[in-house]
């Protein structure tokens, strides 16, 4: 072999060797690049999963709702701290009468005399149990007759009248008559509390459905969607705002049937406490059966707004 052959023959044995080398330094670069871009999405991912930090920005957000959040829960405490003290305060020392304001010292001794009277879970239950009762059924089956009048624009149109006169008229001005057709009992309670609340969720669930976009509804009907679907996959997704507002105006206002209807025809509960301490001049009875109900009325509300909570991440 020459020496130009021998020559030759190393340049290319150098170049191939070059050209392997080049290929095995891009493909480890790659391979290093995909690495480094798997690892910063798990990073990610993790991050997002577990609740690490993604960004400082981020991170100062998130302790400023935090914070938020505990300063509003303080706040409330300590207003009601605030009231109780002063309200004892005022009252040891005479500067409101304790017979006619009662004080927090008094409301706790009426509470464990009727505790251990045995009578306060019976009648604390009872007024949750004609209260919850109310609630969900003049809820359901006002939702129910919302979805009928949606379906039907023309008795909608027909019967809107009657449902705004029917939400002005005062509710205690037919209590005697449901007590009258009912009987005295338990039942004219539930038919008070149910009727506050029907009335209520028809008109503000019907209002939410009214609202809908149309042009959303065309395109559903151009699909030759039911009404059945429209209500499924569009009414009511859109609709449970609406519907959350009228079940928290429910609870006020079913507590409020309920505490009226027994008033005037129960010989249990709490709204019976309320009468018979006012007429027995035992005040401290009837605060203390005021702040069950305040109480109550605020779990109920906790436990409403818990639920919005809910569906609208599940919506999200």
């Amino acid at each position: 072999m020459s020496d130009e052959q021998e020559i030759h023959l190393s340049k290319r044995q150098r170049k191939e060797e070059k050209d392997k080398n080049n290929y095995y330094l891009n493909k480890n670069l790659k391979a290093n690049n995909k690495y480094e871009s798997s690892k910063n999405k798990n990073k990610i991912i993790n991050g997002s999963k577990n609740g690490e930090k993604i960004s400082k920005e981020h991170e100062v957000y998130l302790k400023k709702v935090i914070s938020t959040k505990r300063r509003i829960v303080v706040t409330r405490v300590l207003i009601l701290a605030v009231f109780i003290a002063l309200w004892q305060i005022a009252a040891s020392f005479k500067w409101i009468d304790p017979f006619l304001t009662s004080s927090p010292s008094r409301v706790i001794k009426s509470f464990i005399s009727l505790y251990e009277d045995g009578n306060l879970f019976k009648h604390i239950g009872i007024t949750c149990y004609e209260t919850i009762l109310g609630f969900s059924l003049g809820t359901i089956l006002g939702a129910l007759i919302a979805i009928i009048l949606w379906s039907f624009p023309f008795l909608s149109k027909i019967l809107d009248p009657y449902l705004v006169v029917l939400n002005a008229l005062p509710k205690v001005a037919l209590a005697p008559i449901i007590i009258f057709w009912i009987g005295n009992g338990m039942s004219a309670i539930i038919v008070i509390a149910l009727l506050i609340s029907v009335v209520t969720t028809v008109i503000s669930v019907l209002t939410g459905f009214n609202e809908i976009d149309t042009e959303k509804i065309m395109l559903m009907n151009t699909f030759r969607a039911s009404k059945v679907q429209i209500l499924r996959y569009l009414i009511f997704p859109y609709s449970i705002p609406i519907f959350i507002s009228a079940l928290k105006i429910n609870v006020g206002l079913s507590w409020v049937g309920v505490i009226m209807g027994e008033f005037l025809v129960a010989k249990n509960g709490l709204g019976f406490l309320i009468v018979y301490g006012g007429q027995v001049a035992q005040l401290d009875m009837v605060m203390m059966s005021i702040v069950i109900l305040s109480a109550i009325a605020f779990i109920m509300y906790e436990i409403v707004a818990f639920v919005e909570k809910k569906l609208i991440k599940d919506k999200n």
